[in-house]
């Protein structure tokens, strides 16, 4: 076997890098989804493209794991306790029962195929109900990207409910992949109450790790900060940033790893402490989330091509006709079922919202990352069961992944009123006692007059900056105000002992 020097990575790496950030550029003009197009950046310089080979799956499996830890972890960090909470009761729903669901109806689908004489899979039960397991959870990576790369504000909390069900649910799918392979490697049956003792063990511990380790994280950047009282006070905000960062990350990973050394789910536990740290007061918050969506990126980029070059197209064809009806039962029949039994209990949840959330079941990376472990653990028809999984997450993405936003639209779930938030850049360090906020001029509020002096803010608000249109302007009482202006505001935070003073 022939092996590359480390110069040799490094060129190979930085091309595709360079290579795959390009042609990402061209996305947005094509409606493809960025992460897609690595993807296929990866299999264009792969085996069958430009001849790098690359098939070691315990490296890929590694990889993988490191990444979805720090991609949960930042998926957390951006979701706000206050925009998830009305919908906390539907996204746990379609994280569990919902996954729940997709793995049986899906590998029952799988398993009747697979019975036919004219199909070319011929699996049991139990692997019928792997392959649909490994797909059974929404891509967190591909989810974030694409919404967070179109600024529109959703009706009905459902941005934030697809980003809490995206981002909790890869615990579920990699629970019942590990169950399922330990179950026909030990070639022991499938036991109900073994499987809801698993679950509610990883769940358990998983949750409780996941704050504990919030919690201790938080105290650790809290001790970071007074540490050497003065002199620690006076360290270089950059610098302060920089090494806060990094105590983070390695949080993330000794998240992971005690809490799967104790039995739990570590992905839980990251994506929880995630959501607690996000919700923290935390010095210079915008510079410390800056370098987790750095390598959030970077490790979505790298992910997706090493996939790319993992998976060889040729195999694909063998089972392109299986996967394509595979892929098509799950968009349009598993998907949906198991998203309207989900949300059943649930009436407040509109016919339109359930159909777009049925729509919006991306596959990504992750259910490639877990293809991988019937591969290591040397599964019987685990070649198959990997190839399978690409097929139909390059099928969901070309499919499902360039209609996001135009669904939305079409059945109206677009709120078209509502203004985009915006900061203008500006961040103010957590020890003060104030909060920014956007105001978006219309007419209403230019009824009194069209100056400052003569709008009504709140008491203890003063405007900082005006944007008009690419202008950005520093107010004073006499500036003419239009419809349309945006106004950043700066505001005291209302405190008992500030009612008082």
């Amino acid at each position: 076997m022939e092996y590359l020097s480390s110069e040799s990575v490094m060129l190979v790496g930085s091309i595709l890098l360079i290579a795959g950030v390009l042609i990402g550029k061209s996305s947005y003009r094509i409606g493809l989804p960025i992460l897609l197009i690595f993807l296929l950046v990866g299999m264009g310089f792969g085996t069958d493209g430009a001849g790098i080979q690359f098939s070691d799956m315990h490296t890929a499996q590694s990889i993988g794991m490191v990444a979805l830890c720090i991609i949960l972890f930042s998926g957390g960090m951006g979701t706000k306790i206050s925009a998830i909470r009305p919908v906390i009761m539907p996204g746990i729903a379609l994280s569990t029962a919902g996954v729940l669901m997709t793995a049986f109806i899906t590998g029952g689908f799988i398993w009747l195929l697979s019975g036919m004489e004219w199909t070319n899979i011929h699996f049991a039960f139990l692997p019928s109900l792997l392959l649909a397991a490994t797909m059974s959870s929404t891509d967190s990576a591909s989810v974030f990207g694409i919404l967070g790369s179109q600024k529109v504000a959703m009706r009905n909390n459902l941005r934030p409910l697809l980003e809490l069900e995206s981002g909790s649910n890869d615990p579920m799918a990699y629970m019942l992949t590990i169950i399922l392979i330990e179950t026909i490697t030990m070639g022991s049956e499938l036991s109900g109450w073994s499987v809801i003792w698993q679950l509610s063990l990883q769940f358990g511990i998983g949750g409780l790790m996941g704050v504990a380790m919030g919690k201790t994280t938080s105290r650790l950047i809290a001790f970071y900060r007074t540490w050497g009282n003065a002199k620690g006070a006076g360290e270089d905000p950059s610098q302060a940033t920089a090494m806060i960062s990094i105590m983070i990350l390695g949080a993330v990973f000794l998240t992971f790893s005690a809490t799967t050394a104790l039995a739990g789910n570590g992905y839980l536990a990251v994506y929880i402490c995630g959501i607690l740290l996000g919700n923290e007061r935390l010095p210079n918050h915008r510079g410390i989330s800056k370098f987790m969506d750095g390598m959030t990126w970077l490790m979505q980029i790298v992910v997706f091509l090493m996939l790319g070059l993992l998976v060889n197209p040729h195999e694909m064809l063998d089972v392109a006709a299986v996967s394509l009806l595979i892929g098509v039962f799950m968009i349009a029949i598993g998907r949906p079922l198991s998203v309207f039994l989900s949300l059943a209990p649930f009436r407040g949840i509109t016919l339109r919202s359930k159909l777009w959330v049925s729509w919006v079941g991306l596959r990504g990376a992750v259910p490639i990352i877990f293809a991988t472990y019937p591969v290591v653990e040397n599964v019987q028809g685990a070649g198959e069961i990997f190839n399978i999984v690409f097929f139909v997450t390059l099928l969901s993405l070309l499919i499902q992944g360039t209609s996001v936003i135009s669904s939305a639209r079409k059945l109206d779930l677009i709120d078209t009123d509502a203004a985009p938030e915006e900061d203008f850049g500006v961040e103010l360090a957590d020890e003060l006692p104030t909060s920014l906020h956007t105001i978006e001029l219309s007419e209403r509020e230019l009824t009194k007059g069209n100056t400052l002096r003569e709008m009504s803010l709140p008491k203890g608000s003063l405007v900082m900056m005006v944007k008009r249109g690419g202008r950005y302007m520093v107010p004073n009482g006499t500036l003419k105000l239009v419809p349309g202006d945006r106004l950043l505001v700066i505001q005291e935070d209302v405190t008992p002992d500030s009612r008082h003073a």
